[in-house]
Parts: structure tokens; C-alpha cells; sequence
């Protein structure tokens, strides 16, 4: 699949969302086939405590007709590289062009079981490596690409992306697999992720995004959301740091939490048209595909109402 057909098959804009978890699978269905109608172009979906990534993927596929199905990200902390090559070429083959695996760990300390050089199974003479995230990724990719699976692979085979912050993630990106997914990222590592991996990778980023005028709420849920992260995920705090956030942004907000300065720079809050432009400005800076992730005061409701409300701003009509 080259990088204009990753493009044309997701679209412009995507869906992303932790909301499916936890929800009855008729009730997911029902959400899956709305947004293929609205127009959008994939449902991106992340795995954290709810719905393993593979049931989640076969769940939206089978909801859906023509729609992309991405996961961002299946863990490779939690899984066996095998297990993940066999997984991807079924859904590959099930649904031809329709599934994207998006892959990711993060933890430094992140053991790898692969296969030993010279055996070609991938089940004997295994050995365990240890390293950072590049170093973990390159190994369970080489651990995947030397699994020994047997069954139909898909035409075309499933893209395979990466979640990418760094420089040494996104370069493995570009050369190990299809493209990148940055997430929780501003407009300006979307320019650098384009510098890096080069114009031919694609490049689908996450924006997380609150509809509501009343900007007082809105930037309250938007600090909710800035500030979890910021508390729970080191690299994610490397990654600001990167870009040039410092100590006063990432805790020198209101009562000890980010500044507005970062919130307003992870998160587009207000209404249409102010969403709408935080998604031009990624694809100006070199993104192929923005998948929005929208935010509310209720964290368990599913946002379908936002998501009918953006899909006339954002998408193509008629």
C-alpha cells in the first residue's frame, strides 16, 4: 500500500476513542456504522482495561462496510510478537484493506522475547532482550517478521504504524513500518515528525478536541485531560520537554497542574470552527490524517452528539 493510498482509504479525518470500552457490543456497533455514515474515515481505538485490541478490531469491522479500523496502539508489552503477526494477517485477510495495526510501548525497561539469529521458527531458541522503546520496537518487529504463520495472508497486508514521539521512534517509523501515530502532541511535533520521517511515511496524529462554547468548561475538561497524562506518563513529559514545555507548563498551572499555555496546545477547545482549524493546521504541517479524539465533561458518555455536530465542518459533503 503506498503513502497516497494509506491516505485516501483513512481519509482526512478519523475518529479516535477509549469510549467503546466498557459498552455492550450491539451498542458499539450501532456508534461504528454511524460514523462510516457521517463520513469519516476511520475509527482509530486505544487498549488499555476494557476490550482486547484484536475483539476490538473484529468488533468494528464486522459493524462496518468501508471504513478504516485502526489500533492506536496495540501494546507489545502485553503481547507475544507471534500472537500479533497471526492476529493482523486474519483480520487482514477477513476485511482486505480495511484493518491498521498501530503499535506502541513505551517503558524503557520493556523485555522482548524473540527469536534467536538462525532459527526461523520463532517458537525455539528464544532469548530476551532489554532496552529502550526503539530498541524494544526493533525487536518485536524482527520477532513479528520472523513469525512462522500459516494462515491466508491479506491483499494488500495490513499497514503496520507506529506510535512515534521521538526521533528514534519516528525514524524506525519511516524504515520499519508504514508511518507514524503521535499522540497527545502539538502542532509543532507534527511539523518535526514530517522533518524526520521524510514525505513518503504517513503520518496519522491524535488531536483531542472539546465542543463547547462555554470556555470556561471547556478548558476545564481540556486541563482534566492534559493533566492526567502529564501526571501518569513519562514519556509523554519527555516528549513536552522536547518541544520545549518546561516545569512552569507541565505543573505550573492552576492548583499544581499544566499551564494554559499546554492545554491550549494539546487540546482544541471551543466550537466548529475552532476545531476545524486546529485540523487544517496539522495538515498543513505535514499530517496525512488527524484522528480527533473528543473530549467531555463525562468522561463515560459516548460523545455521539459531538461527533454528528463536527462531521459537516470537517468532512466533504455530498
Amino acid at each position: 500500500m503506498t503513502h497516497a493510498g494509506a491516505r485516501s482509504e483513512l481519509g482526512r479525518v478519523g475518529i479516535w476513542t477509549f469510549a467503546f470500552d466498557g459498552r455492550p457490543a450491539g451498542l458499539v456497533r450501532e456508534a461504528a456504522a454511524e460514523i462510516e455514515e457521517l463520513g469519516y474515515g476511520a475509527i482509530w481505538y486505544g487498549e488499555a482495561f476494557g476490550r482486547d485490541t484484536v475483539g476490538q478490531a473484529w468488533l468494528l469491522l464486522s459493524a462496518t462496510r468501508r471504513l478504516t479500523v485502526a489500533s492506536g496502539i496495540a501494546s507489545i508489552e502485553r503481547r507475544d510478537p507471534v500472537a500479533t503477526a497471526s492476529a493482523a494477517c486474519t483480520l487482514g485477510e477477513a476485511f482486505p484493506g480495511r484493518y491498521v495495526l498501530g503499535l506502541g510501548g513505551h517503558r524503557v525497561d520493556t523485555t522482548v522475547q524473540l527469536a534467536d539469529e538462525g532459527q526461523g521458527s520463532g517458537r525455539e531458541g528464544k532469548g530476551l532482550r532489554r532496552g529502550g522503546p526503539a530498541a524494544a520496537m526493533r525487536a518485536y518487529l524482527d520477532a513479528m517478521d520472523a513469525a512462522p504463520v500459516g494462515s491466508p495472508a491479506g491483499d494488500p497486508a495490513p499497514r503496520r504504524l507506529l506510535a512515534a514521539l521521538g526521533p528514534r521512534m519516528l525514524e524506525l517509523a519511516a524504515t520499519r513500518a508504514g508511518g507514524a501515530h503521535p499522540y497527545f502532541v502539538p502542532v509543532e511535533h507534527t511539523v518535526r515528525a514530517r522533518e524526520i520521517t521524510g514525505p513518503d511515511a504517513f503520518l496519522g496524529v491524535e488531536q483531542a478536541v472539546v465542543l463547547d462554547t462555554d470556555l470556561a468548561r471547556a478548558r476545564e475538561v481540556a486541563a482534566a485531560h492534559v493533566g492526567f497524562y502529564v501526571d501518569a506518563a513519562p514519556h509523554q513529559q519527555a516528549s513536552l520537554r522536547r518541544l520545549g514545555f518546561g516545569d512552569a507548563d507541565l505543573t505550573g498551572g492552576p492548583n499544581g497542574g499544566p499551564s494554559r499555555r499546554l492545554v491550549d496546545a494539546i487540546v482544541a477547545y471551543g466550537d466548529e470552527e475552532t476545531i476545524r482549524r486546529r485540523v487544517r493546521e496539522h495538515l498543513d504541517a505535514g499530517a496525512d490524517h488527524v484522528c480527533l479524539q473528543v473530549l467531555t465533561a463525562d468522561p463515560d458518555a459516548l460523545p455521539d452528539r459531538e461527533w454528528r455536530e463536527l462531521a459537516p465542518v470537517l468532512l466533504p459533503q455530498g
